[in-house]
């Protein structure tokens, strides 16, 4: 079904804010091949450095979450994008690892902001929710991947402070281009009675009455919609999503540099210029997966979502476990096993969003992505401190033997979810 005015509004501005963000994101890993040496610290205290900055983009998820639920998703989208520019700029200026760290935190603390807003307004306001999370996939695809990408290619000729520097100007572009987009919001709920009888509008939670407003954001309130939302198949959807946020941070933060190490892509000059091919493997793989993000949203509309969400968990668990075999055979199958990789990591993504609204009240979707990137980035965020401890102190086959593992035990718990049924009561 074609989507219509509202849901194409929709898509566009989250799909714009839902590309810087993961521009900055995965732009970092781009950095950190130069900060290792620029810095001088090794990859552990790096890996600490970078995870306590991700790791915050899922601490205030759930803040976030909650603010989403009471004042509506606009605003706060816009605060986020110009937050994660501001710390993008500090970074640039950075001039030691202790202010570096600083800069990092201050990007997760405004990027934390964004998808339990994005999300939730999808939820609520899309007629069509797996096209428009597809399609919004798409566009955190399309900054994951050419965001990095540009980054490389411009580090061969520029000083890396001058290229991220250069990064706040998407943001710029996003505010002004976002924020003069109209669209209807919270029509899913309208469908769908929430659980006080009533019915939201995003203007008028941002306009409508402040005391109100600040008496329901009580401890009593945040409790009891966190009692509604964790039913078994939400609190099991969320280890799931966990688990993936761990292999997603784990396997990616350190890839450029791991790449690096392997046979057939050692540093190569040009025009007189280093440039790292690692960097480009890289950028490719999140190339590829604009297409993951697209067919994974898509494909929710035809199966049934925990089936969908098996399968790419259960081939991130196979990938995994072959990345080293493989690159000992030769480039062309190791290019290829990161393209089927690149594929499942991001068709991953929109199935689970999907998961996460069957199995939540639509009254507190915006609370239901809030607790999901505490687990995603939030408690996920682990996975680059333990990447950087595996490849100090073990061996990059360590690291993808626990990665393998923390996939297959993802997939195993997601059939345990299936058995719950496609939507439980809420």
């Amino acid at each position: 079904m074609a989507l219509d005015d509202n849901d194409r509004s929709i898509t566009v501005f989250t799909a714009l804010a839902h590309g810087i963000f993961h521009t900055y994101e995965l732009s970092i890993p781009i950095f950190i091949v130069i900060w290792l040496d620029v810095f001088d610290v090794s990859a552990a205290v790096l890996g600490l450095v970078v995870g306590i900055g991700y790791g915050l983009v899922g601490v205030g998820a759930v803040p976030s979450g909650v603010l989403a639920d009471r004042y509506g998703s606009r605003r706060l989208i816009v605060v986020s994008v110009v937050g994660m520019g501001g710390g993008f700029l500090a970074l640039a200026l950075s001039p030691s690892v202790y202010t570096l760290a600083v800069a990092v935190v201050l990007w997760g603390a405004a990027a934390s902001i964004y998808h339990p807003a994005g999300l939730s307004l999808i939820s609520r306001g899309a007629r069509e929710r797996g096209t428009v999370f597809a399609y919004h996939g798409v566009g955190g695809n399309v900054g994951t991947a050419f965001g990095p990408l540009l980054a490389a290619l411009a580090l061969v000729f520029l000083d890396w402070r001058l290229v991220a520097g250069l990064l706040v100007v998407p943001a710029v572009v996003v505010v002004v281009l976002g924020s003069t987009i109209d669209f209807e919001t919270d029509r899913y709920a309208e469908e769908e009675p929430v659980a006080d009888g009533g019915e939201t509008d995003e203007d008028e939670r941002a306009v409508g009455d402040a005391d109100a407003a600040e008496s329901s954001l009580t401890l009593g309130s945040f409790l009891a919609d966190s009692r509604k939302l964790f039913t078994l198949g939400f609190a099991l959807t969320f280890v799931v999503v966990l688990l993936y946020g761990t292999y997603y941070r784990g396997l990616l933060t350190f890839l450029p540099d791991m790449v690096a190490n392997l046979p057939g892509f050692e540093p190569v000059t040009v025009m007189g210029q280093t440039a790292e091919p690692g960097q480009y493997v890289y950028s490719g793989l999140l190339m590829i997966g604009i297409l993951g993000q697209y067919a994974g949203g898509r494909v929710t509309d035809l199966v049934r979502t925990e089936y969908a969400l098996f399968s790419t968990l259960a081939v991130l668990s196979v990938m995994a476990f072959a990345f080293l075999p493989v690159a000992s055979v030769g480039v062309v199958p190791f290019l290829a096993l990161c393209a089927v990789l690149g594929f499942c990591l991001y068709a991953t993504a929109p199935i689970y969003q999907v998961v996460i609204a069957e199995y939540a009240a639509s009254d507190v979707h915006g609370l239901s992505y809030g607790y999901t990137y505490l687990g995603m980035f939030g408690v996920g965020a682990a996975g680059a401190a333990i990447a950087g401890a595996l490849l100090t102190y073990a061996d990059a086959g360590a690291l993808f033997l626990t990665l393998g593992t923390v996939a297959l035990v993802a997939a195993a718990l997601t059939l345990v979810v299936s058995r719950l049924g496609s939507k439980e009561s809420v």
